[in-house]
């Protein structure tokens, strides 16, 4: 049976170029990494550590055994859910899998062999968004949170928003306007939060069954581990004066978002355009503003 790619694959334009293939290659170098480890279970019988203990040897065998399986098992798994969208038994573990376990190993071993931290993290929200769209259900309106980070309002801007959007002007010299005018279009909810203690308190507060949160490689990526298991779908900002000053929002692909996770559309339309701006705003511009 042929594999065919999985229909939910976004496009890497959105993502700053940042591919599947960097996520999959450390992955299954960290399961690798991990398997070493475990050999150490395998190894013990043969040494004085268990002093002839015939159970404990038979004991570290089979634990030993039973670890590499397993994760191999989800490793592969994890692999085939990735690449073809479709979930083998046990894949409700498998996002719990990749944001726990693998992903802080990744980015170690990403450090060691000099891969770019902000590659890993485009590619891990990447499959990531992925992975939730696969999963996703239909969600009302005042179920569905869009999380917004405070460098979206203008920095000159004498009106604090944080507490309280509505206090926006809607002058459009930022995106802040246009963003509340889909909030009330779609009527969904809508938080601006300075930093990620406050956003969990937001998420605590307003129980959202789904999260779409924009913000930088960073943010997004340790907002998408602290709100497991609530599904988060990351939008990349777009930073053209450095991180956290002035950023700025795609509204297309965010829109698009929203509607797919309101039942409006069935798969989120490829904007050449808009992908071409964005990759080259995010992908090469933004070197200089890495979080």
């Amino acid at each position: 049976m042929k594999l065919r790619k999985s229909p939910f694959s976004l496009p890497p334009e959105q993502y700053g170029g940042a591919r599947k293939r960097i996520f999959i290659g450390l992955m299954l170098a960290s399961c690798l990494v991990l398997c070493l480890g475990l050999t150490v279970f395998l190894i013990l019988p043969w040494s004085d550590a268990l002093n002839g203990v015939v159970w404990l040897e038979h004991l570290s065998l089979v634990v030993g055994l039973a670890c590499i399986a397993g994760l191999m098992w989800l490793c592969l798994m994890l692999v085939f859910h990735i690449y073809t969208g479709k979930a083998l038994p046990g894949a409700r573990s498998v996002r719990h899998v990749t944001i726990r376990l693998f992903f802080p190993l990744m980015e170690l071993l990403a450090k060691f062999v000099g891969i770019d931290r902000s590659k890993v993290r485009r590619s891990f929200i990447k499959v990531n968004n992925e992975l939730v769209l696969s999963r996703r259900k239909i969600v009302q309106p005042h179920q569905l949170l869009l999380l917004l980070p405070h460098c979206v309002q203008r920095s000159s801007c004498p009106h604090r928003l944080v507490h309280n959007a509505d206090h926006c002007q809607r002058c459009g010299q930022c995106p802040v306007g246009a963003l509340l005018d889909l909030r009330d279009k779609y009527g969904i909810k809508f938080a601006i939060a300075t930093g990620g203690t406050i956003a969990r308190r937001i998420v605590v507060q307003s129980r959202p069954s789904c999260i779409i949160a924009v913000a930088c490689e960073r943010d997004l990526t340790s907002g998408i581990q602290d709100s497991y298991p609530l599904p988060v779908f990351g939008v990349l900002n777009m930073r053209p004066n450095g991180p956290c000053l002035d950023t700025l929002v795609p509204m297309d692909a965010l829109e698009d978002v929203i509607r797919l996770f309101l039942g409006m559309i069935d798969s989120l339309p490829v904007r050449r355009a808009s992908l071409e701006k964005m990759a080259d705003i995010v992908g090469h511009k933004d070197e200089k503003g890495r979080s």
